[in-house]
């Protein structure tokens, strides 16, 4: 069986609503998964899984939308990719808590940071599915407009190095 991340988008954080947890959890049992774990309470769920990558997230993603109201997006990762998300990312003098990464359902277009409009310094590289940012004041106070960002979901690099670690610990069990 396979070990997933799932990523969900605007969860408990503005946009598409509250989710406790133990509901996700709950959600995520009856839909078949196993081994299920959340972290922290933005949207972060690990599993098994013996489903192709697609269907989990069409299933998770319907199942989230009932609950919701509306469908909140899911990305998934596995630890592989998590790992190399964390070992390529660029501007290695930033804090991990300034360096953004949005995981997005699909790699974005090659000309997709040409939209940034960044005025307080901000940095953005594109990689695949994903695209770092970093963000010298912080995201909080940030200013910045990079429509590619928007169907995707953010973590920053702490969150994405813990994700990774768990996912492995997972996979040693």
């Amino acid at each position: 069986m396979t070990v997933y991340v799932a990523l969900l988008r605007a969860i408990n954080v503005g946009g598409t609503g509250k989710l406790p947890m133990t509901t996700l959890k709950a959600i995520c049992k009856e839909l078949g998964f196993r081994d299920v774990q959340t972290y922290i309470q933005s949207g972060n769920v690990l599993f098994r899984s013996d489903e192709r990558e697609a269907e989990i997230e069409q299933k998770l993603d319907g199942a989230l939308g009932k609950v919701l109201g509306k469908k909140p997006g899911v990305m998934l990762r596995s630890r592989k990719e998590l790992e190399a998300i964390v070992a390529n990312a660029p501007f290695r003098d930033a804090k991990p808590n300034y360096l953004l990464v949005s995981f997005l359902p699909e790699a974005a277009q090659s000309d997709a940071l040409d939209a940034m409009v960044a005025p307080d310094g901000e940095e953005a590289v594109l990689a695949g599915r994903e695209i770092y940012v970093h963000f010298p004041i912080g995201s909080g106070k940030s200013k910045l407009k990079l429509p590619a960002l928007k169907p995707g979901t953010a973590r920053n690099l702490n969150t994405v190095r813990k994700l990774a670690e768990m996912a492995s610990a997972m996979e040693d069990h």
